[in-house]
């Protein structure tokens, strides 16, 4: 697969919002024939991983499924089904619904079938702080900021942002890191190109004018690390973000367990500089 975005050229190896607009048109990007395929047995088989709602939340959630029905053509939800979980099985893309509930943005409801190390049942009725207390120096950069695009976000306006890593599997459904890091120390450095994946997120964030709260939207794509050898360019904007990123962005994506395997994927590429290109 080849990847449609390159969040390491744009963003480097550090956090940013990094929110931009983007046209209606452009809101949903598709590419997956059968979504409800991929979803469904996962929903069947770890409900609680996969899926959450909080009370309250179905006015939203009818308001998430009107707007994909808009863009998809279709028009109402399967019987049985809360509306959001309905949405979801007809796009590609996780939904997740934040709405304010005193005071403060939480995420009431998300359908979730391509995780990247999170669930859920982990996720649902947290706040915007709580989510991202996780990721290393966020609240002190970036809480204050968050908050404020939310409380601002006209309905008029789509906003999208990427986001990268590199983990060592092609799997979408990716809830635990634990067993996947786990097989690190046995991969050979010589096949690092195709054992490790870029790992790509698009996200959006929309608000839903009727009901007041925000859909947020998260698609992955992902591609071996060798698809890098078709575009040199984007290769060695690799090579800088990987070896210049900062020590809060390599924590948080554990880079350190990747070290040895795509230092030794660059070499073999001739990207021998250091960070500062000496």
């Amino acid at each position: 697969m080849s990847l449609p975005h390159s969040p390491w050229v744009e963003a480097g190896g550090d956090f940013a919002i990094g929110l931009r607009p983007i046209p209606a048109a452009a809101w949903l990007e598709g590419g997956e024939d059968d979504p409800a395929g991929r979803k469904d047995p996962l929903i069947a088989k770890s409900p609680a991983i996969v899926w959450g709602e909080t009370p309250g939340s179905r006015p939203g959630q009818a308001e998430v499924l009107a707007l994909i029905d808009a863009v998809r053509g279709q028009q109402g939800g399967e019987a049985g089904l809360p509306p959001l979980l309905a949405a979801a099985r007809r796009v590609p893309d996780d939904l997740c619904l934040m709405e304010p509930r005193d005071g403060v943005w939480r995420l009431t409801a998300l359908s979730l079938c391509a995780p990247s190390f999170f669930t859920a049942e982990a996720a649902l009725g947290r706040s915007l702080a709580e989510l991202h207390a996780p990721v290393d120096g966020f609240a002190a950069r970036f809480g204050g900021r968050l908050e404020r695009v939310f409380a601002g976000l006209r309905p008029d306006l789509i906003l999208e942002r990427r986001n990268w890593t590199v983990v060592n599997t092609d799997a979408l459904f990716t809830p635990d890191s634990a067993p996947i890091r786990a097989e690190i120390p046995y991969i050979p450095v010589q096949e690092a190109g195709r054992a490790l994946h870029l790992r790509v997120e698009r996200q959006t964030l929309r608000r839903l004018p009727a009901t007041g709260g925000a859909l947020f939207t998260i698609r992955i794509w992902r591609a071996p690390l060798e698809t890098l050898d078709q575009d040199p360019e984007r290769l060695a904007a690799f090579a800088r973000a990987w070896r210049g990123a900062t020590a809060e962005f390599r924590n948080y994506k554990g880079f350190a367990s990747y070290d040895t395997l795509v230092e030794g994927f660059l070499r073999a590429r001739g990207e021998s500089y250091s960070v500062n290109e000496v």
